[in-house]
């Protein structure tokens, strides 16, 4: 049988996946998927030149370290371990800017309940490192470099006396 012969291809619907059901009955685009899978967890450009910054004024710290307090595990963005000092780099969506954040103008039942449950997690992470003698840094990615470099320089020469 040659190429010519075959029955052309139909092309079969984009299955749901059981994610997609779960939060919607519309199927995630492949555009959306990738825009989606492009979002770092760790890595990201504020994150990146805070570090650089720090590192480049003498400040050795440990990255993305799973800090296990008494009651959860916490992943800071920057940790210095001698010193007790938590450094998160918040994104404004992500974890709610009152600044810059935004509420999702589209599938609301699905992204409403998840930045607030980004928060809630924020917040409970705060307390838990509090808890154990942990200083927090909060940092939002729209913050001027310099600003926030001051503020864990700060946060570290005040521990250090």
């Amino acid at each position: 049988m040659n190429a010519r012969s075959r029955p052309a291809r139909i092309p079969l619907p984009v299955p749901l996946t059981s994610r997609s059901r779960k939060y919607g009955d519309t199927p995630t685009t492949p555009g959306r998927s990738r825009n989606m899978q492009a979002i770092r967890r760790t890595d990201t450009k504020p994150e990146v030149q805070l570090r650089s910054a720090l590192h480049r004024s003498g400040y050795r710290f440990r990255k993305d370290l799973s800090v296990h307090t008494s009651t959860r595990r916490v992943r800071p963005d920057i940790v210095f371990t001698a010193r007790k000092i938590a450094v998160f780099v918040d994104g404004c969506f992500w974890h709610c800017c009152p600044e810059h954040g935004r509420q999702p103008t589209v599938n609301t039942g699905y992204w409403s309940p998840k930045l607030q449950r980004n928060v809630e997690r924020d917040r409970l992470a705060d307390a838990a490192l509090h808890r154990d003698g942990w200083r927090v840094i909060r940092i939002w990615a729209h913050e001027e470099l310099e600003d926030a470099v001051e503020k864990v320089v700060n946060a570290l020469e005040q521990t250090s006396r």
